[in-house]
């Protein structure tokens, strides 16, 4: 099946967007006057500008948020006043994004005042540095995540992240009520944000319609107050792609699963599933049926496999 989805590739995000994503969640306190939150960061990491203080650059990593810990604040209270003016104006002179400095440290004020100048945000964070570098480069790895978005309806059933997908009036959302009511949780309806993160998909919702789900002919419902809270997932990993199709396609449909297939988001394979949807069918059984299935195919049972295994065997035989 032809890949889904147009990419999104983020090259940038400002400091301001950094503050107001992750601030609180940080504990990140901006230094006053607050200057440069339209500076940009380019690069999903961050970095600890110890060699370019020490006046060796090449190689500086200008485009990341700079980090100042233990160790580099230590080496600049041990140069001479002139020397650490000189270092730190030097670094500043870099256009770097942003200054964070670890464990609320203080800095000199001339050396405050070398930032203001180029209007380079200055922040401040309680947390010890190597805890601070790790939160910080997994949040931005999300932001600078490739994305994209889908036309259909998301659901974690028993730890399977599923993928509805469909022409309109399909019974996607259907489909998706039978399934919470067999335990599964809603993650998205109708418009489901897809991001790459570390070789894998996460999926989530736009936030304002988080747990609701629309079904035609009653409308807007709320999945928490029908079901519960548990009913509700924030985001969750894309495990498994379900295809509705008509009826009419029936006998278009691969009747064994003997060679799986595979639907491409974002440059990584997804098992695809397709299923006809007619009268009497129930859908929503079909498919967790079909995710259960994906769950033994990963712990190295395939029960298509085994049955043309089987008949293979059995023709083999009959042939003697």
């Amino acid at each position: 099946m032809p890949a889904g989805g147009k990419r999104k590739n983020i090259t940038s995000i400002t400091v301001q967007e950094f503050l107001e994503r992750h601030g609180k969640d940080l504990e990140l306190v901006t230094e006053h006057p607050v200057v440069g939150l339209e500076r940009k960061i380019e690069e999903p990491s961050v970095n600890r500008p110890g060699l370019a203080l020490s006046g060796f650059f090449t190689y500086f990593a200008k485009k990341r948020i700079q980090v100042l810990g233990n160790s580099e604040i230590s080496y600049l209270k041990r140069l001479d006043p002139a020397t650490r003016l000189g270092r730190f104006t030097k670094l500043c002179e870099h256009d770097i994004p942003c200054l964070v400095i670890a464990r609320h440290h203080k800095i000199d004020e001339e050396l405050m005042s070398v930032a203001r100048e180029r209007k380079i945000t200055i922040i401040t964070s309680p947390r010890p540095t190597m805890s601070f570098l790790n939160e910080a480069t997994i949040r931005l790895e999300r932001d600078f995540a490739p994305r994209t978005t889908l036309h259909g309806c998301m659901v974690d059933y028993r730890g399977i992240g599923v993928l509805i997908m469909g022409k309109s009036g399909a019974g996607k959302s259907e489909t998706a009520i039978g399934l919470l009511e067999k335990g599964a949780a809603l993650v998205a309806d109708d418009s489901v944000l897809i991001s790459q993160v570390g070789g894998e998909l996460t999926t989530r919702s736009k936030d304002f319609a988080r747990g609701y789900l629309e079904m035609r002919g009653i409308g807007i419902i709320n999945v928490a107050n029908l079901y519960g809270l548990s009913a509700i997932r924030p985001e969750k990993r894309l495990d498994l792609v379900v295809d509705l199709r008509p009826a009419t396609d029936l006998n278009k449909v691969d009747r064994l699963g003997i060679k799986q297939k595979k639907y491409r988001i974002l440059d990584i394979e997804i098992p695809l599933v397709e299923i006809p949807v007619a009268p009497g069918r129930d859908t929503a059984r079909l498919i967790g049926v079909a995710a259960l299935d994906l769950q033994l195919r990963r712990i190295g049972y395939d029960m298509a496999d085994e049955f043309n295994r089987r008949l293979l065997e059995k023709m083999a035989d009959q042939g003697h």
